[in-house]
């Protein structure tokens, strides 16, 4: 390929899928385009459209999300530079390559469906399939590069793209809506599709993730505008606005009505089964396999939260590399920052609630508190993971003392060494097994990419940003105020927040956001559209507090007669300090372990769109860089 990497999809499309599970069939071409021949032999029927649709799941995976942001306290590996600002122009981004490949793959169905003979109506939902993922691809390039040359047909190596200008971020989100439209009418409805299809797209995916894009560009262009597009001329992809571009409030409107559209499909429900599973029930929403991954025998088909998501399984396609160690790794744990955000049992803040218990004890900050900050509990005696390595895993209905296992599989913090690069102060157990069948590196529970609760909190975010900042009681109560009742978090209203001034409706529902999405993948797209990203990424970044507590001198339950903390391991904060722009949140208390400086983090508006791959640029002189790179 002379110019943009398109990787052309070859034996994939001769073999055929049996199912979305399948992921083999890696073989490419980047120097050719795939034969006429094959591509006329292959496209004949309703299979081979369905087998390539199939083939479209297979490029989404398990995303490395959220760590190094100002809510993880995932920082302190020297190789982990993203939310410090200290990464740099990359001259061979995989980001960029991997998605142009996939676009290729979804335009030549487009293109092949132009081309049916039979009736158009059969292969519809393939090719709403194709239109969406279309929108998927060119939707990860507008969020990480801004504006880039839009991808709408196939092409060979005469095409005119592949020596293009950018198209502008505008153009870009455009033709995403335009794709999605499509999508939406060709996809089927959820309530059609059975058990033998979960993973494939419903029209509600379509349009679950058009409000996700509405709510991202409206935000942005709100917020951010044309700070970092660049003029075009010498940097950047530059500002040209497509004829019929919504303006913000159509955006937002638009979001909130695809939405809305979704929840009220009966369709989807949110994971709830504290009855079955107690309080630790959301835990099990993200590990979750068969009947031996959790205490109620529950199953993937009893999940009906998750929208759109990648499919794993056991025997035919689990977690690859490099997210193949998440369980050993444990890799999202918690700031400072974050655990203070998690609300008391009234639905108040910390440093507002009656409820709160304060950080004397190694556990008294969990109490009273949001369900959702159970993964963090420490010192809590839990099935570890696998057959024989480390605990045994889950024996369910069996005591510990009974179980035979003899590890001690207990989150003991660490407050001792600050060159270990994950869980100092706090480790973290989202999407961690604790399965008996499952060593890490075969973890194969699904990864969410749209789950419900996401589109009830854009319907929220919409709805204020719509208002000037308010929203009724029954606009909450219609989307995150279920998200709060699952996680024994009290309700929000108007009169809850009136007596606080500190507290506002936009940033109630910001803060609602961090929480349930944390470690999938949102924080740092939702800092940079709201244009925050400095000012709560160049924070310390801090995690247990030590002086007066219980941590200061408590013996180490898993190493009898050593203390938990070092002293003297870690920089203490010495006074409280404010952590983000939003006074809602409570201040650091003083004698809390300073993980990362703000001096050592600096990111700014140049990070708000990553560089173009340096080694693009030099296939395609027209590309040009974005501002500040």
């Amino acid at each position: 390929m002379k110019n943009i990497h398109i990787k052309l999809i070859t034996c994939c499309l001769t073999l055929g899928l049996s199912g979305i599970l399948l992921s083999g069939c890696q073989d490419v071409l980047d120097q050719e385009p795939l034969s006429s021949l094959s591509e006329a032999a292959y496209f004949k029927n309703k299979e081979h459209f369905v087998a390539a649709a199939n083939f479209l799941h297979t490029r989404t995976g398990f995303e490395d999300g959220d760590e190094t942001s100002d809510l993880s306290n995932n920082v302190t590996d020297a190789t982990e530079r993203y939310g410090r600002g200290l990464n740099i122009a990359d001259p061979n981004d995989e980001v960029y390559k991997d998605n142009y490949f996939a676009l290729r793959a979804a335009n030549q169905l487009i293109d092949k469906a132009a081309e049916y003979a039979g009736d158009p109506s059969e292969i519809a939902p393939s090719v709403g399939t194709a239109y969406f993922f279309r929108a998927w691809h060119h939707f990860n390039l507008l969020k990480k590069y801004g504006g880039v040359v839009i991808a709408a047909k196939t092409m060979d190596v005469n095409s005119p793209e592949l020596t293009a200008k950018r198209n502008s971020r505008y153009e870009v989100a455009f033709q995403i809506m335009n794709d999605l439209d499509e999508a939406i009418a060709k996809l089927p409805a959820a309530s059609t599709l059975g058990l033998a299809d979960q993973g494939k797209l419903s029209l509600e995916a379509a349009r679950s993730l058009k409000a996700r894009l509405l709510l991202y560009e409206g935000t942005w262009e709100k917020y951010v505008g044309t700070a970092a597009d660049g003029d075009g001329t010498s940097t950047g992809a530059g500002s040209a606005k497509p004829a019929g571009y919504p303006s913000v409030t159509e955006m937002l409107t638009m979001a909130k009505s695809e939405a809305l559209a979704v929840m009220n499909s009966g369709a989807f429900q949110l994971w709830d089964y504290k009855a079955e599973l107690g309080r630790d029930h959301l835990f099990y929403l993200f590990n979750l396999e068969d009947g031996g991954s959790n205490p109620a025998g529950l199953s993937k088909a009893d999940n009906k939260e998750y929208i759109f998501q990648t499919v794993y399984d056991f025997n035919l396609r689990r977690i690859p590399n490099p997210n193949s160690n998440l369980t050993h790794a444990k890799p999202w744990g918690p700031t400072r920052k974050l655990m203070d955000m998690y609300l008391c049992a009234d639905g108040l803040p910390v440093q507002h609630s009656a409820d709160f218990e304060g950080y004397a004890t190694m556990t008294s900050e969990f109490q009273n508190r949001d369900h959702r900050m159970l993964t963090f509990l420490p010192l809590k005696k839990y099935w570890g993971w696998g057959n024989n390595v480390d605990g045994g895993g889950a024996q369910y209905g069996v005591a510990f003392e009974d179980s035979g296992i003899a590890f001690d599989y207990r989150h003991v913090p660490n407050l001792s060494s600050p060159g270990t690069p994950r869980n100092v102060g706090y480790a973290g157990r989202k999407f961690i097994t604790e399965m008996k069948l499952r060593e890490t590196g075969s973890e194969s529970y699904n990864y969410p990419l749209i789950r419900l609760a996401e589109v009830m909190l854009i319907y929220a975010e919409a709805t204020v940003e719509l208002n000037g900042g308010t929203i009724s009681d029954a606009d909450l109560d219609l989307s995150i105020n279920k998200l709060r009742t699952r996680a024994g978090v009290g309700r929000l209203t108007n009169a809850l927040i009136a007596p606080y001034p500190d507290l506002t409706m936009l940033g109630e529902i910001r803060r609602e956001r961090a929480i349930e999405l944390f470690g999938e993948n949102f924080r740092f797209d939702d800092l940079k559209r709201w244009n925050i990203a400095p000012q709560e990424l160049n924070q310390d970044i801090t995690v247990t507090v030590i002086k007066g507590t219980e941590w200061e001198t408590a013996e180490n339950p898993k190493n009898p007669g050593k203390p938990i903390y070092t002293a003297g391991a870690f920089e203490l904060s010495t006074e409280p300090k404010s952590n983000s722009s939003y006074a809602g949140f409570a201040t650091v208390p003083a004698g809390t372990i300073v993980l990362d400086r703000a001096s050592n983090r600096n990111f700014s508006i140049k990070h708000y769109v990553d560089a173009i791959p340096l080694d693009e640029m030099q296939l395609n002189p027209n590309l040009l860089q974005n501002p500040g790179w």
